[in-house]
């Protein structure tokens, strides 16, 4: 699956250099560092492809999430609208932000449903985050009308979708801020590690701030820099930096290859009565991290799933997914959180009606998700390995259809 499929000389020239001085920490010791600021150079790096006034680095994509909603001054007593469908870290950073997560149902694209989003907002909506999954597109287009609408800002959370666009734009590059990550499992890794983009002078500056414990970064020393805000350290290291530049600088290349992979298989099966491939808004901006494909009811996609197993292809029942679908995240349902009186979700600043949901809130993404079957797509596929696929589907068809 994308990066992983290709960690070797390139990330150990990158490593080498900062080996060779030392220098772990991305802050500092600038005569013992000989020039070599990696976490900087990624920094540059992801702006320039982006087109943004700013990035930064921090230790994972959910640092990154937790840091974005600091810098947008998230906390007690706010409502954060998300989708029903995306990684538990989306949630959970603005659960540790103090704030109440609502949750939007999905549409079709597997996307957070804009006219969910539009019924969800209430006095108390401070945010709105669309998360573009399993490589395509959010309705960007939709989502920041609705953002203009009310005057709420967007924050784009775009783990699974770096190097992707929309209309001739990269995605995390329409809202007020966005989020990505390196983590193992994501087009471009350095194992964790993860980047914000903006392109707003105060937002940049409260994340820079906050993301290294109050820091300006701007006195000859760190012993004497100014602290505007309490923060926490979400520094990024040069050793996650240099593994994630040289991954990032394939990421086109990922994308492209991954992108003709999932649509030879795609296309071959797209036809066969009682398969319903995902919508997606735009194809040339889909990065190609998985081929997901709905059948006409649970039990079918339920038997499908055993069928494939026994072809030798694997899928994931997204409607079972404990990762990455709300109604099955009990920790969240029953707010097991850290604190003994389970702040956010009890706090007296807090007026809103969202601060409970159940299992069954959900129908509409249920309804998709229970039906829905995705397989991953890799960087390494012979045609013989998507002929297997291929043909394994149409038995598979055959037989449950």
């Amino acid at each position: 699956m994308g990066g992983r499929e290709l960690i070797g000389e390139d990330e150990l020239k990158e490593l080498k250099e900062v080996i060779e001085h030392g220098i772990l920490m991305r802050y500092g010791f600038h005569e013992q560092r000989k020039g070599v600021y990696k976490v900087k150079e990624l920094e540059d790096a992801f702006k320039e492809y982006m087109g943004v006034k700013y990035a930064l680095g921090v230790t994972s994509g959910t640092a990154a999430l937790r840091v974005a909603m600091a810098a947008l001054g998230i906390g007690a007593g706010d409502e954060v609208i998300v989708p029903s469908f995306t990684f538990v870290a989306t949630i959970e950073a603005v659960i540790e932000s103090n704030a109440i997560p609502v949750i939007a149902e999905i549409d079709d694209t597997l996307n957070i449903d804009p006219d969910d989003v539009e019924r969800k907002i209430t006095e108390y909506t401070k945010l709105i985050v669309p998360v573009h999954m399993i490589g395509t597109q959010a309705d960007m287009d939709r989502i920041m009308a609705i953002s203009h609408k009310y005057n709420i800002p967007v924050l784009e959370d775009t783990p699974q979708a770096c190097g992707g666009s929309y209309k001739g734009r990269k995605v995390g590059t329409f809202g007020d801020i966005a989020t990505f990550s390196f983590d193992f499992y994501k087009p471009a890794t350095s194992g964790e590690g993860g980047i914000l983009i903006t392109n707003d002078d105060r937002l940049y500056k409260r994340a820079e701030w906050y993301h290294d414990h109050g820091h300006t970064h701007d006195a000859p020393t760190r012993a004497l820099d100014e602290h505007p805000i309490l923060g926490f350290n979400y520094r990024m290291g040069e050793l996650q930096a240099a593994v994630a530049l040289a991954q990032f600088r394939k990421i086109d290349e990922i994308s492209r290859v991954q992108r003709e992979n999932k649509y030879k298989i795609r296309d071959a099966i797209k036809e066969i009565e009682g398969i319903t491939v995902r919508r997606v808004l735009d194809e040339e901006g889909d990065i190609g991290y998985g081929l997901t494909f709905s059948l006409p009811t649970e039990e079918k996609a339920v038997k499908f799933q055993e069928e494939l197993q026994k072809e030798g292809v694997s899928t994931d029942l997204l409607g079972k997914n404990k990762w990455h679908f709300v109604a099955n995240w009990e920790h969240i349902l029953q707010h097991r959180t850290a604190s003994k009186v389970h702040c956010p979700f009890d706090c007296p600043l807090y007026k809103g009606k969202y601060s409970r949901f159940r299992r069954d809130d959900f129908p509409q993404s249920s309804a998709i998700l229970n039906r829905t079957l995705s397989m991953g797509i890799n960087y390494y596929m012979t045609d013989s390995e998507i002929e297997h696929i291929v043909e394994a589907v149409r038995r598979v068809a055959e037989r449950v259809l």
